[in-house]
């Protein structure tokens, strides 16, 4: 299979999506229900209620922080009562994160206001256009977890 950037129209392709996902991801960014927590907060917050209870150790991985920084984040949404720390199952050294209720309302919340934003500029959309942004959301998805 060719590289992506091998030929001129793929390495501009690729550089209109890098353009495209910054700038969409900028302006949501500015939609926070919430701005008092920092985009490291969020997304810890937002690793915990999609993948569950985990030790600090495993969410510094997922994050791609190194561990004293997690524990920096997980202090302060501890502070603001957006996490918990429970007993861990099978070995009484380790802790396992959890999202609080508080924080998953308020991710849910945040959800729905982003959502909402993206529909409507979506509405913005020909037909054309609509068709070809639901046949790529997989696609985006899928290199967003690579």
């Amino acid at each position: 299979m060719p590289h992506a950037m091998d030929r001129p129209e793929d390495a501009e392709a690729v550089n209109t999506l890098r353009v495209g996902v910054l700038r969409l991801s900028r302006r949501m960014r500015h939609l926070s229900v919430d701005r008092t927590l920092s985009l490291a907060e969020l997304s810890a917050l937002g690793t915990l209620a999609r993948c569950g209870a985990m030790t600090p150790g495993e969410l510094a991985r997922k994050e791609h922080v190194q561990p004293p920084s997690m524990t920096r984040i997980l202090s302060l949404l501890q502070d603001r009562d957006l996490v918990a720390l429970q007993p861990h199952p099978e070995d009484r050294r380790q802790k396992l994160v959890v999202a609080t209720d508080q924080a998953e309302e308020m991710l849910a919340a945040s959800r729905a206001q982003r959502n909402a934003w993206l529909a409507g500029l979506a509405d913005e959309l020909d037909e054309e256009e609509w068709a070809a942004l639901r046949a790529a959301a997989p696609i985006l998805h899928k290199l967003a977890h690579l």
